[in-house]
């Protein structure tokens, strides 16, 4: 049994040079809802470093609200939004010697687009266009995977280990009570069942199921190391094999 572990970083979080050695894949922000150029380098030649797979991470123009408020833009505006992001990741990528691959939305874009087949396609077609070869991490059994699949781009059905889920199998909205997990007996066990069962347990009690190709450590939660490192004990203790969902 083999999985992939994937963080989102380069957001400006102090926790990126610690979590590199317990995950498989890094999401590293490209400017528009949080990092810079000099923070995409850093983190950039860190996963290098650690052998650890990178992607990028669009989210919208909005640092204020770190990408997390639900913005309206025409497809096309969607396009070049992506596409700005994804070009500048795989620019400096390039320039460090290392290759991007995969794409995975950030935030309110990501959530968005897992319930609009027609926001997903928009994002699912500007990265064939650049790299047919790129893969997308979205939410499990979301319209971000069923548009990507329609044009035929790979894609990588995300999992949780820190977020619950609704009975629809979509992530528990974050300012709703019990969306983030905390507890680590909690995480644990959804983490054992969302692999080896393909389900999970809906805040509501409801069981769901899903495919589980790459799970999610976010980087900016106030456990992210702690989980991370119980996470990548779990499943070592599990004898499942981690690794990047291209290897």
């Amino acid at each position: 049994m083999v999985i992939d572990i994937n963080c989102d970083l380069g957001e400006g979080m102090p926790n990126d040079a610690a979590l590199m050695p317990y995950i498989s894949s890094a999401n590293i922000a490209c400017g528009f809802h949080a990092g810079d150029e000099d923070t995409m380098r850093r983190t950039i030649a860190l996963a290098i470093e650690h052998g650890v797979a990178i992607g990028a991470h669009p989210g919208f123009p909005d640092k204020k609200n770190f990408g997390r408020t639900e913005m309206k833009f025409p497809e096309e505006d969607i396009v070049s939004i992506v596409s700005e992001q994804v070009y500048i990741m795989l620019d400096l990528v390039f320039a460090l010697g290392g290759k991007l691959q995969h794409v995975k939305p950030h935030g309110a874009l990501y959530n968005m687009s897992a319930r609009d087949l027609s926001l997903a396609s928009a994002i699912a077609n500007a990265i064939k266009d650049i790299d047919e070869s790129l893969i997308l991490f979205g939410l499990s059994g979301s319209k971000s995977i069923e548009a990507a699949d329609l044009i035929g781009l790979r894609t990588a059905n995300e999992v949780f280990a820190d977020r619950t889920y609704t009975n629809e199998g979509t992530l528990t909205p974050r300012q709703q009570s019990g969306a983030l997990i905390t507890e680590t007996v909690a995480m644990e066990q959804q983490v054992l069942q969302m692999i080896r069962e393909q389900q999970v347990m809906s805040l509501q009690g409801k069981k769901i199921s899903l495919k589980a190709d790459t799970i999610c450590i976010h980087g900016d939660g106030e456990h992210a190391v702690v989980f991370a490192q119980q996470v990548h004990q779990l499943l070592k203790n599990h004898h499942i094999t981690i690794q990047s969902f291209n290897r």
